[in-house]
């Protein structure tokens, strides 16, 4: 339970750090790109949707969390559904169209 609670925080405290618009380099991928590629792309738009993502992760967590603590599993099943989901659409989202080139 402590490690979940640790986990929560990072990925809270991350989200928001990507929220508004700092930490681009932490974005897997982008980081390693020239910097002529990396003009062609909005990276504020980047950050806050990583950022978003990010802390939608934290709240399917958070069911992990309080699934623990009442002893309900129906709550970790639908946080792990939920992460699950939010994963699958962020990379879907991301990678396919050109919804964050300039």
């Amino acid at each position: 339970m402590l490690l979940l609670s640790i986990g929560i925080f990072c990925f809270t405290v991350l989200g928001v750090f990507l929220f508004y618009g700092k930490g681009t380099f932490l974005i897997a991928g982008f980081n390693t790109l020239p910097k002529k590629e990396k003009a062609k792309y909005d990276q504020q738009a980047l950050s806050k949707f990583y950022g978003k993502t990010l802390l939608a992760l934290s709240v399917s967590m958070i069911l992990w969390l309080v699934s623990d603590i009442l002893q309900n599993n129906l709550l970790l099943i639908i946080g792990l559904i939920l992460f699950t989901g939010i994963i699958i659409f962020s990379l879907v989202y991301s990678r396919f169209g050109d919804r964050f080139k300039k």
